[in-house]
């Protein structure tokens, strides 16, 4: 018999987190962004629940910001699959609630996420949100529980969460509470790309070396230029080979140089990295140490 590896360990564990979650809550979800991390949660529900439909529709919760690459991959998939896609843009909250966008020269609407996300959760009435958090992408992430319990107005607070004994994760929650489910909380980044590896599982182009203009920030940063940047004539534009470790909103997302065109030249350069994904390429997880906390505490996923 083929013993495991710990690859099949973290695999039977994340499958095990989705069939709890189909099994104890009426109306979950899954966000789901094109990212690697929620592309790997596809993967897992595939196994999990094929060739069934899976018991939950996929969600997206669009700033508007988004890289194109992402956008067409995450269509696609979801055409591919035949599995129910519900979108809704920061943009339409934004104008409904009358919400100050974002300001100054990198204009991020990660924080704006949070009033979009509350709403779908309100509009559909889920009881659960499946995300792919990792607990090594930033410290905060590290509070969380597998189950993480958000009260009605969709806070959390990272001293009361419950505590998750021998595999027992309890899912009993109040009406107008819901939980945050992360099924691949105790991934690595490199956890998550050996996974894509094994699998063969196909990504956006973005997150391979490709050419591309950027700005040159003080600090290095190689941030993107788009319509949303506001550029001025100090700006350093460079075009580098780079490629992206994460794809969250363009305004304040980094690239890396580098010159890693393959899954397998990926893993060989993450084994020398020393910075962790968001700390190299976040700009909005850069305004405090506490700055993911806070926007958790919210109510941002």
């Amino acid at each position: 018999m083929k013993s495991k590896d710990y690859l099949d360990e973290l695999e039977a564990e994340a499958i095990y987190i989705l069939r709890e979650v189909a099994g104890q809550f009426d109306r979950p979800a899954l966000l789901f962004s094109g990212g690697k991390d929620s592309i790997c949660l596809v993967h897992l529900a595939i196994k999990a629940f094929r060739p069934g439909k899976f018991p939950f529709p996929l969600v997206h919760v669009d700033t508007g910001h988004n890289f194109e690459e992402a956008i067409i991959y995450r269509d696609n998939l979801a055409k591919q699959l035949n599995e129910t896609l519900i979108v809704r843009y920061v943009e339409d909250t934004i104008k409904a609630k009358k919400l100050q966008d974002g300001k100054g020269k990198f204009p991020s609407r990660n924080g704006l996420q949070t009033y979009t996300l509350l709403d779908v959760i309100e509009e559909f009435e889920f009881d659960a949100c499946i995300g792919g958090a990792r607990r090594d992408e930033e410290k905060a992430r590290a509070k969380e529980r597998i189950f993480s319990v958000r009260d009605e107005f969709g806070q959390w607070d990272p001293k009361m969460q419950r505590p998750e004994l021998w595999n027992i994760y309890n899912g009993k929650i109040n009406k107008g509470e819901n939980v945050r489910v992360f099924p691949i909380s105790n991934w690595t980044e490199l956890d998550v790309w050996n996974y894509i590896k094994r699998e063969k599982i196909e990504l956006p182009s973005i997150y391979f070396t490709h050419e591309r203009e950027c700005i040159l920030t003080e600090n290095g940063q190689l941030m993107n230029t788009n319509e949303f940047v506001i550029l001025e004539e100090k700006d350093v534009i460079v075009k580098r080979n780079v490629r992206y470790r994460t794809v969250g909103d363009m305004t304040c997302t980094a690239a890396v140089e580098s010159e890693a065109y393959t899954v397998e030249d990926i893993i060989t350069e993450l084994k020398d990295a020393k910075i962790s994904e968001r700390g190299a390429t976040r700009m909005d997880d850069r305004v405090s140490e506490a700055a993911m906390e806070d926007r958790k505490k919210r109510g941002y996923f």
